[in-house]
């Protein structure tokens, strides 16, 4: 075998580090051309061979495995700790054993070639064995690392899909021994950072604390909108204030210092009511992407359904929602976040695929004799799901054979004030195309290309329209059904489009 003494070891080792370098920060990079540095000093082939598995992790293009098949016993009292290096004879090559790193089962350097090794090449063989084994170790850190992070996401999703679905307690079970300080706040407020998809991990695990939270808030990547970062924080004293250090002035000085970065917030609600809230944050959200400084609050009405008589909703809604009674329950679930999201968002959100979803939505949708495809259905059916959510009896009352219609419910005084209130904000002049092009978009079943065409503008000028509303009416109308079912119902209220 070569005697490294032949290359100057300054030269040697600078050759060396520069690999080393190369691939020590990379975590995907190939450390195959560090194996491959040790035949051109040594004169001969190397491998790493794992000891929990006996297996090759790494070698030189020329190294054979057969030759671990005359190695066994040696290879078991080397990964075990019983000795720490061997030298070998297999057939007309030299083998040379050594183990590399602490911790057992302990990994093994083989070396083949057709000469024993010098003493200097047996050192450096040593301390190259040694840093390829750190190398690993470093990248299986790395892994372990990553592995710690994706679960720390999926317990955190976890706690907010149970907040979502009006369920703290169950959020607290699922936190045992690690419960989140959100959890023992009684109100929280929802923010919706829209950033770049790739940028929402590094935000935030740069403030993730060791326990895979976010102090008293809640980072989770959206698993519907891949631009939207949800963030729930407690609001603790009730007065809305942030606190100079805290992680919504976090979230702020991000937007300040992005200006592809956006902000919406909702108003403080209790932890039962997380859903409420995230739909809020969602309606800012769209009128904070239409203003100068990228950041809104909430600023809109109590939800229609709180408005309306108790006992005749509550018999209302458990008429319309009976049907899916005798339906899975995944059809519900399905039914009732398809009056939120795209399918393709709902089939994320619940780890299905987007043809389950649409067969659930056609079961659904048989059963309920509603066109789910219709805006104005989907905004009835959407009020009476938002009424079972306020109402938790909805659906143990036993149905009464003359229900009440909706056209009953909503033709009172606090219902007919939502709808001129919601719509206030276009009555002045200045807005009259944008008022008319909400209806002519309602009454073409919210196609944007319908519209312009009944219009005779282009699309451009409705998509237009629909920007300036979500600014006007505090409301998100191009990417969640909430928005729009809420202008159905206004316009209806108003005597503007029929129900």
């Amino acid at each position: 075998m070569t005697d490294p003494t032949t290359h100057r070891p300054a030269e040697q080792l600078d050759e060396f580090l520069s690999l080393v370098g190369q691939t020590a920060w990379k975590p995907d990079a190939d450390l195959q051309a560090i194996a491959e540095w040790l035949p051109r000093e040594l004169g001969a082939e190397v491998a790493i061979v794992n000891g929990a598995m006996k297996t090759v992790e790494l070698s030189t293009s020329g190294f054979s495995e057969r030759v671990l098949e005359h190695l066994e016993p040696m290879l078991t009292r080397l990964t075990t700790g019983r000795v720490a290096s061997a030298a070998m004879d297999v057939g007309t090559a030299q083998v040379r054993l050594e183990a590399v790193g602490s911790e057992l089962p302990r990994r093994v350097l083989v070396l083949v070639g057709s000469a024993p090794l010098t003493r200097r090449a047996a050192a450096l063989a040593s301390h190259t064995g040694g840093i390829l084994a750190a190398l690993h170790r470093a990248r299986e850190t790395d892994r372990m690392i990553r592995g710690y992070q994706q679960k720390a996401h999926q317990l955190r999703m976890a706690v907010l899909m149970a907040l979502q679905a009006g369920d703290p307690l169950l959020a607290r079970r699922m936190t045992t021994g690690a419960v989140p300080e959100l959890l023992d706040c009684d109100r929280l407020r929802v923010h919706i950072l829209r950033c770049e998809k790739d940028e929402r991990e590094r935000i935030a695990q740069a403030y993730q604390d060791p326990s895979g939270y976010h102090g008293d808030g809640l980072m989770v990547r959206c698993p519907v909108y891949d631009e939207h970062l949800v963030c729930l924080i407690a609001d603790r004293d009730g007065s809305g204030a942030e606190a100079a250090d805290g992680l919504a002035a976090v979230l702020r000085d991000l937007v300040a210092d992005n200006p592809h970065y956006a902000l919406g917030i909702s108003s403080a609600h209790p932890l039962p009511a997380t859903a409420e809230a995230y739909g809020q944050a969602r309606h800012a959200l769209a009128v904070a992407s239409n203003t100068p400084g990228r950041v809104a609050g909430y600023h809109g009405q109590e939800p229609l359904e709180r408005l309306l008589p108790r006992a005749e909703a509550i018999e209302w809604a458990g008429s319309v929602l009976g049907p899916l009674t005798a339906l899975p329950e995944l059809t519900t679930e399905i039914t009732r976040l398809a009056m939120h999201f795209h399918r393709s968002g709902v089939a994320r959100v619940l780890n299905v695929s987007r043809n389950t979803v649409t067969a659930h939505l056609g079961r659904a949708q048989s059963a309920l004799g509603l066109d789910l495809r219709d805006v104005r259905c989907r905004a009835t059916l959407a009020l009476a799901l938002g009424v079972a959510a306020l109402h938790r009896e909805v659906g143990s009352i036993p149905a009464q054979p003359d229900p009440p219609a909706l056209e009953d419910l909503l033709h009172t005084r606090p219902a007919a004030e939502w709808g001129r209130t919601f719509l206030e904000p276009l009555r002045d002049a200045r807005y009259h195309p944008v008022h008319q092009t909400l209806r002519t978009w309602i009454d073409a079943n919210a196609d944007a290309q319908q519209t312009a065409r009944r219009l005779g503008c282009s699309r451009t000028t409705v998509a237009a329209h629909l920007r300036t509303a979500e600014r006007r009416l505090t409301r998100d109308l191009l990417s969640t059904g909430s928005g729009v079912h809420d202008l159905v119902h206004a316009l209806h209220l108003s005597g503007e489009t029929p129900l």
